[in-house]
């Protein structure tokens, strides 16, 4: 795993992710012409804080959701 760190509405956080994890989140951010910040942003908004709390727990759910609608 590694860190990375990004910034949300101009509020610096680090997410710990697994290369496999930040490498599609890299690739649908350059798909969508956004930043992976923006993407993040994007994926903070829509997350239940009273499901889960950490970020990067929830970018994983994200990214196997995302995964499995294109199934």
């Amino acid at each position: 795993m590694s860190k990375y760190s990004i910034s949300i509405q101009g509020h610096k956080t680090s997410i710990t992710l697994e290369k496999e994890f930040f490498d599609l989140i890299q690739k649908w951010a350059d798909d969508d012409n956004i930043s992976v910040a923006k993407l993040i942003q994007k994926i903070d908004q829509d997350r239940d804080i009273s499901v889960n709390k950490n970020l990067s727990g929830y970018i994983r759910i994200y990214v196997l959701k995302r995964l499995q609608s294109n199934n």
